[in-house]
Order: structure tokens, then sequence, then C-alpha cells
């Protein structure tokens, strides 16, 4: 599946960044681009685009990295050459990097620096990726707009007035303005789609267990935060996922994947039925303009043969909703009591970290109980409903990219949002089912604010998500990225 570039055809050290990362592996690895070419010209992108955006933190010495570049040209011979081989990597800032200062936006972790690799991490490193430095995040992951008092802002690809989302924000706007060809991401609520959807790039969050995180995040536990690949192309996406995924014996919830994603998509999806949700027949509120985006794009995507109906699945959507919210606290709000219970700790966490953590301290064993019941049953809602459709379509977000410096919207087309994460309710559904779901580009509004929607597949149908991906993807009629 590699795509070489002809030997006429190799590109001025100005447009490599262009390529994607397919074309990047297969001219490296056929010689017609060195690694210290390619890493240079993105290490020059970087210097002239971040500064912009703020979306690549922690940035390794350039002369450390050529020559990282240059060690791996010079083992070539050896015949070690993986799949990401020579590509330049930023890895998003909630992963581990063994040596690279890891902070998970917080100021708690400023000079933190591992001494061990987060799981997938180690895999990219395997596969022959030079890492570059982190891609910023909201801290801890929380919330979908990209800040911290430790890096600042991450401004949005297409308008620096507005947010980039998050928390893979640093990731999306990278990708979006080519100053990485391919990169890793996270989602709970949304991490992955969110800022995909408001950068015009593909994010796929995996079905649950598929790409194993790291030694501290796999624990017997409901998984529903979750590792995946974003990238410019969903073929890009599933080569770097072929690198993520499988079963790691320290990871209790991780399995086998199924075969090569990348080769996977070398057979054309032959269409399908869509089931779409849209506002769930009012219950989501979402701005004026998304859902005109996404109906319109779904027409497009008769083009490849996916007819689209609409659907109100039966199910009492607030008290998903309510079960999402009590999973999350039992899991992040656990998870980060450690930090609260130290004082002067404490003072450092933004508000949305200790609203998590004082909420998590409140819950009951048959809270949480209820709302894994809950969680199930809406498990087997989707089941019932891929037994009749190959794909559910709703929007990525609710509301379009706002203005940075709004930490979160308190309204949504007039209703009030009660938490920090409710505008983003349309991300929980994939979430709670342990689906496999890809965000798509969609377009732009008539202010130029980009939007995507939610391709949501049947739990372990990540091929098939990906396929339909790339279908959709051969209708659109402009390339991701800014």
């Amino acid at each position: 599946m590699m795509r070489p570039l002809s030997k006429h055809a190799i590109p001025p050290a100005g447009d490599i960044c262009r390529l994607s990362a397919i074309e990047l592996a297969g001219a490296i690895r056929l010689k017609e681009l060195s690694v210290r070419e390619v890493v240079a010209a993105f290490l020059d992108r970087i210097e002239a685009v971040n500064p912009l955006v703020n979306a690549i933190v922690s940035l390794r010495d350039r002369a450390d990295i050529l020559r990282e570049a240059d060690a791996a040209e010079s083992r070539r011979a050896d015949g070690g050459a993986g799949p990401l081989f020579g590509l330049p990597v930023a890895i998003k800032d909630l992963a581990s990097t063994t040596g690279l200062r890891t902070t998970f936006g917080s100021p708690i972790f400023a000079d933190f620096v591992p001494q061990e690799d987060d799981f997938f991490v180690e895999r990219i490193r395997g596969a022959g990726a030079i890492i570059i430095g982190k891609t910023n995040v909201p801290e801890f992951g929380l919330g979908s707009n990209t800040y911290n008092s430790v890096f600042g802002q991450t401004l949005n690809a297409f308008d620096p007035a507005l947010t980039a989302g998050g928390s893979s924000g640093g990731a999306a706007v990278a990708l979006a303005l080519d100053m990485v060809p391919v990169a890793d991401g996270s989602d709970f609520g949304g991490s992955l789609r969110n800022p995909a959807a408001w950068n015009n790039v593909y994010g796929f969050r995996p079905s649950q267990g598929l790409v194993p995180g790291g030694p501290d995040q796999e624990v017997f536990h409901a998984q529903m935060g979750v590792d995946g690949p974003m990238g410019r192309n969903v073929a890009d996406m599933a080569l770097l996922l072929d690198v993520q995924a499988g079963y790691h014996p320290r990871a209790p919830l991780s399995y086998e994947k199924p075969g090569s994603f990348l080769e996977g998509l070398a057979t054309a999806a032959t269409g399908g039925r869509v089931a779409w949700l849209g506002d769930l027949g009012g219950h989501l509120p979402i701005e004026a303009g998304i859902l005109d985006l996404c109906e319109a794009a779904l027409g497009r995507f008769t083009a490849a043969s996916f007819l689209t109906e609409p659907l109100l699945p039966d199910f009492d959507f607030e008290t998903l909703w309510q079960a999402f919210v009590t999973l999350r606290q039992a899991s992040s709000g656990c998870a980060l009591k450690v930090h609260y219970d130290d004082l002067a700790k404490r003072n450092l966490l933004k508000p949305e970290v200790i609203w998590e953590v004082e909420n998590a301290m409140r819950l009951t064993a048959p809270q949480v109980r209820s709302a894994s019941v809950i969680r199930t049953s809406w498990h087997h809602t989707l089941l019932s409903i891929f037994d009749r459709y190959d794909l559910i379509a709703l929007p990525t977000a609710q509301v379009f990219p706002f203005d940075v410096g709004t930490h979160w919207p308190g309204e949504v087309a007039g209703r009030a949002m009660d938490s920090y994460h409710r505008w983003m309710e349309v991300s929980a559904f994939a979430t709670l089912g342990g689906c496999p779901a890809v965000n798509v580009p969609v377009g732009f509004d008539h202010r130029g604010r980009p939007m995507g929607m939610q391709l949501i597949g049947r739990p372990r149908g990540d091929l098939a998500v990906l396929k339909a991906a790339a279908a959709y993807e051969a209708t659109l009629p402009w390339p991701a990225g800014a």
C-alpha cells in the first residue's frame, strides 16, 4: 500500500510537508527522499507556523533531531526500517514519552520526564518514527478547548481567534497546518473527533481495547477512554493504527488486531445503509447550520452507494447522559483524586478537574452499578440498530469552533449547559457503546468555520468504518487540512 513518488516528481523541500504519510514513507523507503530531508522540511515548517498557533510543545533541539535522522539513515542498510521509518511525529502530551517532558497540560507535571513510554508510543518508536516533541492538550485532557497554564492556548488552524478543540487540539492543528504527517490522539468524550472536525482533518476513535494505552492507564475497569490515530486522509490513519493496535500482555482489556487496516482499505466499500440520528428528535441543542452541512455531506455519500434514513432510537437519552457523567467521574475523577488530596497541588488544578473529583467522591457503588447497567442497555440498543444498518451518523460537534477565550459554551441554541462538557454530549454515544467512530469533514459555514460528522460502526468493526470513511473521502470536493 506504500505509494512511492515517481523519480521525476520529487517535490521541492517546501512541498514535502504536503505529501501524505504513505507517500513520505514510500519515498524514504525507496531512497527518493532521505530521512534528513523529510525531517528538516517538517522542522522548517514548524519553525515558520507553530509560533502562530502553539500546537507543538516540548519540541526537541533541532540538532538532536537531525542527528537521530542521520543515525536512522545509517541504520537503514541493516533492514530495520518499519512502516513509519523516518517520519517525524509529535506525541500527544497526555501520553508518556521516555526522556521527553510530558506535562499532561498541568503545572503539577511541568518538569516531569517519564522513564517509560506508553505502550502505543513504544510501538511508534519501534516502527521507525522520529519523535520530535509533543502536541498541546487541555489540563489532564478535560474539555474540548486546548489551553493550559504550562504552554497556553492552541489556536484554530483556520482562524486564530477560535478554539482548536480538544483534547487532541494540538495534534489536529499540527496536522491541518502540515507540521506533522500523521498524529496520535486520545478520546474519552470526543477528543479524537471534535478537534478533527474543527480543523478539517480526520480523527478515528477505535473500538475499546484495540489500542493499548500505557502502564498508568490500563486497569481492570470498563474502558471508555481510548487512544487512536488522526490524519489528513483515511489511509494515513490506517497506517498509524496498524502500528498502534493489538494485544499487549500488560493491558488486560486489549486484544489482537484482526489484520492490517491499511491493506484492508485496498478493497473498496461497496455501500450500505446509514442511520442518521440528527439531533435525536430535538434532544440535542445544535447550533444553526451544522445539521445542514451534515445532511449535505450524507447526500454526497450516496455517490458511494451509502443510503441514509433518519432514525430516532427508542432510548431515554437524558438518563444515558447522566450515566456517562457518572462513569466519567468514576474513572477520571477517581484517577485525579491523588492530586486533589494534596492541598498544594489542589490549588493548581483547574475548576473542571476539581468538579470531576468532588463529584466522584460523592458517588456510591449502587450509582456506578446503575450507570453501568444503563451503558449495557445502550450497547444492546446499538447492536439492534446494527442488525439493520451498517453505520450510524451524527454531527461531530453541537457548536462550531468558538472564541478561544471562552473556556466552554454556557449556552447552545438557547439552551443552558449544566457542565463543562454537556455541549459535547453528541460524542458520548460511541464512547458508551465501545464503538469505532470516525470524524469526516463536511465543510465550512458562511464564516469559514469547519465542521465534521461522525460515522459510527459496530463494536470491533473498525475496518468497516475506515472503509466507509475512505469511500466518503473520495466524494469530497476539497482536501483535508488548511
